[in-house]
């Protein structure tokens, strides 16, 4: 015989009576987080349809086929061994961006980094002259900038007229292969601005009477700076190697501006995301560039683990 046969008139069965509960339960729960859920609405909206979403169909369609005229058709592996083994595009493209990579970050943050020192010595103005050396970060990475910077150091531009009253003849830096590189490690390192902030806010956090003490004892600048400006600031160090390492892999408008979209000449611009847009967009393998960048998430993944593992060694916190 059921409960609710066994159930007295007028009673309530178990199961009524959890099914209740739950309900209350759910109820006050929902009308507790309601408003968070509304306010988080747009944020998890823009997450799964255009975050999440987009790279889980990006992953399948790493293992296609697909031109965008028809259908995906699954080829496995495929794409990954054709990277792997039959793409010399793939191995210059590595090559340009490793080299950009290794050069500007540290030359990035090591200008910063004196940029930070000279404004931390209590200079007048100092906010305005936080706002000057923060705007190049803001603009460098736009259309404008990479158009004045490919004029800047073109044969006839301005850096060459600067050299030619030295005496100097210059060459035309965007298009010579041993050169074009650096023009865009030069303006990576102009966009020193955000790191420089940060490394800021760090030199603020270090206790004067350090380097009262350290000069007491007879230590130099240099010294000081390398046995407590160093050592303190190794967090934000850290924190800012990441990031800008990050930044750097991703890196795209300017080789696409001054190259003209060509990664040229002779490849010597051929970022690994300008590498990445020609198979998607020139040659319509939308299926070979999602492996393409499935590939660099995974190099960006295993920089920032290498980083997090080797931290322990040289990173140093109050503890």
């Amino acid at each position: 015989m059921s409960n609710a046969m066994r159930t007295p008139a007028g009673a309530i069965s178990v199961e009524s009576y959890q099914g209740a509960v739950a309900e209350g339960r759910f109820k006050r729960l929902w009308n507790a987080n309601a408003p968070g859920y509304l306010f988080l609405l747009p944020w998890l909206v823009g997450f799964f349809g255009l975050t999440l979403g987009p790279a889980l169909i990006s992953l399948y369609l790493s293992f296609t086929d697909f031109d965008m005229l028809q259908s995906p058709r699954w080829v496995g592996l495929a794409n990954y061994v054709r990277i792997a083994t039959a793409d010399p595009k793939f191995s210059a493209a590595m090559h340009v961006t490793l080299t950009y990579v290794v050069l500007s970050v540290p030359f990035k943050l090591a200008f910063a980094l004196l940029v930070a020192m000279a404004l931390n010595r209590g200079l007048r103005g100092l906010p305005i002259y936080r706002a000057i050396f923060y705007l190049p970060s803001l603009l460098g990475g736009s259309v404008a900038i990479a158009v004045l910077w490919r004029q800047l150091f073109a044969s006839d531009g301005l850096v060459n007229a600067a050299l030619s009253h030295f005496g100097i003849e210059g060459p035309s830096w965007i298009s010579h292969p041993n050169y074009s590189i650096y023009t865009l490690v030069a303006l990576s390192v102009w966009q020193f601005g955000s790191p420089m902030i940060i490394f800021l806010a760090g030199l603020r956090q270090i206790p004067q009477d350090m380097y009262e003490a350290a000069s007491l004892d007879g230590a130099s600048k240099f010294r000081q700076f390398y046995k407590i400006t160093l050592p303190l600031l190794t967090p934000v160090i850290f924190f800012n190697a990441v990031v800008q390492t990050i930044d750097a892999f991703k890196a795209f408008t300017p080789a696409f501006i001054i190259s003209g979209g060509t990664g040229g000449p002779i490849n010597s611009t051929l970022f690994y995301t300008l590498y990445l847009y020609q198979e998607a967009f020139g040659n319509f393998r939308m299926g070979y560039a999602s492996a393409l960048a499935w590939i660099l998430v995974l190099i960006i993944a295993v920089f920032t683990a290498f980083s997090f593992l080797t931290s322990r060694y040289w990173v140093h916190y109050d503890d």
